[in-house]
C-alpha cells in the first residue's frame, strides 16, 4: 500500500460529492486508489456514501462488505461541550478532541445503517446487523445487532440456515416465480 494521504477540507468535500453520485464499485476503487484509509484490503466493497472525516483512523482488511448508509465515527466532540459546561477553555481540563481507530478485519459484512464508533475492532468473520450501533469490539465469528450492538448469533449457525434456503428464488428470477414462491400467486 502507498503512503496514506490526508485530504484538505475542500478536497474531502469534493470527494464526498463525487462518492455520493457514483455506484459502490466505482466508489470502492476510487477510495482505494486515493490511499485515504490507514488500510484498504482486497475484494472489498464500500457501499456507503458516507466518507468519514478522518479516514486515516480506519483500517479495512480483505473481503469486507460495507453496505449503504454505514457511518464510521472515529471521533467525538464531547470534550468541547464539557468544557463549555464547566466554563473552562477547551483543552485545559478535558482533551479538546477525542479520536480513536476503527479496524475491520477479514470477511466482515456491515449491514445498512450501522454506526461504528471509535475504538472498535470488528471480526474477523463477523456480521454487523443492519441498524446496529457498535460501541465495543465484535468477537470473531459472531453476529451482532441492536443499539448498543450485542452478540445475537454465530456466523456458522447463519451459514447453516442459509444453506437450507437454496430453493428460494432470487431477484434475477422471473417475477412470476418470485410471486408464486412468496405469495402463492401467479401474476
Amino acid at each position: 500500500m502507498g503512503k496514506i494521504r490526508r485530504l484538505s477540507r475542500n478536497q474531502m468535500r469534493v470527494l464526498k460529492g463525487i462518492c455520493f453520485f457514483v455506484d459502490m464499485r466505482f466508489r470502492t476503487k476510487l477510495l482505494k486508489k486515493l490511499h485515504i484509509f490507514a488500510g484498504f484490503g482486497e475484494d472489498c466493497v464500500y457501499g456507503s456514501r458516507n466518507i468519514p472525516e478522518e479516514p486515516y483512523m480506519i483500517k479495512i482488511h480483505n473481503n469486507v462488505f460495507i453496505t449503504p448508509e454505514t457511518i464510521f465515527l472515529p471521533h467525538d466532540s464531547i470534550p468541547e461541550m464539557l468544557a463549555r459546561m464547566k466554563n473552562v477553555k477547551p483543552g485545559t481540563v478535558f482533551p479538546e478532541y477525542h479520536m480513536g481507530t476503527i479496524e475491520v478485519f477479514d470477511n466482515v459484512f456491515i449491514g445498512t445503517g450501522s454506526l461504528i464508533l471509535n475504538g472498535v475492532k470488528i471480526g474477523p468473520n463477523a456480521i454487523v446487523a443492519a441498524g446496529s450501533v457498535v460501541t465495543k469490539d465484535v468477537p470473531e465469528g459472531t453476529i451482532v445487532g441492536g443499539n448498543p450492538a450485542k452478540v445475537i448469533g454465530t456466523v456458522d449457525n447463519f451459514i447453516e440456515k442459509r444453506k437450507k434456503m437454496m430453493d428460494r428464488p432470487i431477484d434475477r428470477d422471473p417475477l412470476s416465480k418470485i410471486m408464486k414462491y412468496y405469495w402463492g400467486e401467479k401474476h
